[in-house]
């Protein structure tokens, strides 16, 4: 039979921090990935993807994991989380957002003679494959005195809300052009990644065995301080560039300036040497 656990041994407020902690992860995501579509260069563009996927992989997706973790608890076993599983599961998580959004953005001529439609299917299965790996990849990380298993249909549930959550996220991605557009879809990002979370551990099953030796690994308080100050950090950078980021509008002032100033021959006006009388 299944031990006892729960979910929310700490309170809701951990169920309200982790989707709080989703949708501004998601909606500086978002908004990073927007301007990667309209960045003038292609460094621009790799440092733009770079930042969203930081936002949405290691904040929205893998902060809010650890965060929900808090209120994990199994009476009668402490709960431990091996470091290296652990670590590999954000890595996963940053570079699966990292490939999605790479997919429907991408400016490779290559890439870009795939029918758009068949690049954000291939993106969001993709994507929402490897955040559910990343789930489960940090649910085996758990320590127990005795063994964790999953439920089938959890499982296959979680699953296909991550690839229908990864896909819209990409859609979001390049549709949510203004910011009244990215609040809304933020909040609908933050709740198909909560759904995926909680849809998967609903399906947990523990047996407790008082006889295996007591677990080692970190506490999740002891893994989740430091993540949430880096968290921090992560989300300061790309809130700061956004700040500081040229609108649309100012790109194309900047655009007519620089048609104002070249000639029709392709010469640049403003630096003819008037002629010597």
């Amino acid at each position: 039979m299944s031990h006892e656990m729960h979910h929310f041994s700490m309170g809701m407020w951990v169920f309200f921090l982790a989707y709080a902690t989703s949708v501004v992860g998601s909606f500086v995501g978002l908004s990073c990935a927007r301007q990667a579509l309209i960045a003038p260069t292609g460094r621009g563009h790799r440092r733009w993807m770079a930042m969203a996927a930081l936002s949405v992989g290691g904040v929205a997706v893998w902060l809010m994991h650890f965060i929900g973790m808090m209120g994990f608890d199994v009476p009668g076993t402490a709960v431990r989380y091996a470091l290296g599983p652990t670590v590999f599961s954000v890595a996963l998580s940053v570079a699966a957002t990292w490939f999605g959004l790479w997919l429907v953005s991408s400016r490779a001529a290559w890439v870009n003679r795939v029918p758009s439609l068949v690049r954000l299917f291939v993106g969001g299965v993709g994507m929402g494959l490897a955040v559910s790996l990343m789930h489960y990849r940090g649910m085996w990380a758990i320590r127990i005195q005795g063994s964790l298993e999953h439920d089938t249909a959890f499982v296959v549930a979680s699953v296909a809300i991550g690839v229908v959550a990864a896909t819209v996220a990409l859609w979001l991605a390049q549709a949510a052009d203004r910011w009244t557009l990215r609040v809304p879809a933020a909040l609908l990002m933050g709740c198909a990644v909560v759904a995926l979370h909680y849809t998967g551990m609903a399906g947990v099953r523990v047996q407790v065995d008082p006889t295996v030796p007591l677990p080692a690994g970190q506490t999740v308080t002891a893994l989740l301080f430091p993540s949430f100050v880096l968290g921090i950090v992560v989300l300061t950078v790309p809130i700061a560039a956004l700040l500081l980021a040229p609108s649309r509008r100012d790109l194309a002032l900047e655009q007519e300036f620089a048609r104002w100033t070249t000639d029709d021959d392709g010469t640049d006006s403003s630096r003819t040497v008037p002629a010597r009388s």
